[in-house]
């Protein structure tokens, strides 16, 4: 069979109590039908504190580790008797320790996720034995997971990869959160990066394991060279570097933050040039040093100078400018024309891992883009 299929291991635990609990976790238990006042638990999560582990709240010790579980949900598992450290039910508060065992049972069982390839019109750039470099468009999730199981990038790959009577390359990736539905790690084969839903631009797939293991190797050394074209909020005075550790945003999960004292997050760099400033807007050119999540699009925020059109980081609206109706106006027309973050993939360079070639790809700015891009001129022309 050509499609992957990850089983996952479901385990019992013992049965407790939880008569009064269910509708505060969202889940309709499974009675034991010997036991009408038990209920069926599967663990979900298992996890061992390391040697060096300083004492700290178990919600907290969990939520490191698990980043697709909400504090609420966690909390309210851990007041159920649903987390348990070295066998016992813990309150939220209770303190983990050095090598203690934390365990997380829910009354859902754990749920298997299937990989079938799905006929997709891929823009190939280039393709070989070893690898294929596409142009992604707008509006495509590259892997599945985070509630979108169909229609990614990765299906359409699988289904291209099929046609050839070709194998899927291994999922070669690892610490990965597991997926809040399945509660288990999706698979990604083929890819060594991915880019945001709404951008488009350059990517490179590996299909065979050690193509993926080159290129992954590639990336992690930064000797991978990625170009970006973006549109941002406000006249950047010169060209200029960003650095900013990069992490999860403390109120808002699904974005990220910088916190410049790298008390959190990771090490990002990101390096800008300025290409023509249309007053309120600037269009520049990043380079990354490195490839954490947002990355342009939070350095870009946290200076000033949102991405046009990213309503995530505060772009889709009047950041810039003389406040008025004609204004106005001519904004939401762009942001009709451009309804996402005004960003685009425009290069891609690294080293065939088979012939040692050094290949460069570029892909034009996609026509959302041109169009706002020459309303900015008219409008200033007319201005």
């Amino acid at each position: 069979m050509f499609w992957s299929v990850i089983q996952v291991k479901v385990f019992k635990s013992l049965e407790i109590d939880m008569t009064d609990t269910n509708q505060s976790l969202g889940d309709d238990p499974a009675k034991d039908p010997d036991d009408q006042s038990g209920e069926e638990l599967f663990e979900h999560h298992h996890l061992t504190a390391d040697p060096g582990q300083v004492p700290l709240r178990v919600d907290k010790f969990v939520l490191n580790l698990v980043s697709n579980m909400s504090r609420t949900r966690l909390q309210g598992a851990a007041k159920a008797g649903y987390v348990r450290v070295n066998g016992i039910s813990v309150k939220p508060n209770h303190k983990v320790k050095a090598l203690d065992t934390v365990t997380i049972e829910l009354p859902n069982p754990i749920r298997t996720f299937e990989l079938i390839p799905e006929e997709m019109e891929l823009d190939v750039l280039f393709e070989d034995d070893e690898l294929m470099v596409i142009n992604k468009p707008a509006g495509l999730v590259v892997h599945p997971g985070n509630g979108n199981y169909t229609g990614t990038l990765v299906h359409g790959v699988a289904w291209h990869l099929l046609q050839q009577q070709n194998e899927l390359p291994p999922d070669l990736s690892s610490g990965r959160p597991r997926d809040a539905q399945f509660d288990q790690v999706i698979p990604r084969p083929g890819l060594v990066h991915r880019l945001d839903k709404d951008t488009t631009g350059v990517m490179v797939l590996g299909k065979t394991e050690q193509t993926m293991t080159s290129l992954s190797q590639q990336f992690f050394e930064r000797s991978v060279d990625r170009r970006y074209l973006a549109l941002v909020w406000g006249d950047l005075e010169k060209d200029g570097t960003i650095e900013g550790h990069i992490g999860r945003n403390r109120r808002n999960l699904k974005l990220q933050g910088v916190y410049v004292h790298g008390d959190e997050g990771k090490h990002a760099t990101t390096h800008f040039e300025v290409l023509e400033r249309l007053g309120p807007v600037t269009l520049v050119k990043c380079k990354l040093e490195t490839g954490r999540t947002h990355q342009i699009r939070v350095h870009m925020e946290h200076t000033g100078h949102p991405l046009f059109g990213d309503a995530s980081y505060g772009g889709n609206r009047a950041v810039k400018g003389v406040r008025g109706g004609k204004y106005q106006a001519f904004l939401n027309n762009c942001f009709e024309v451009l309804p996402r973050q005004a960003l685009h993939a425009r290069s891609l360079a690294f080293t065939h891992p088979k012939t040692k070639e050094r290949m460069t790809f570029e892909t034009e700015l996609p026509q959302d883009m041109v169009t706002v891009i020459d309303r900015w001129k008219s409008y200033l022309g007319g201005v």
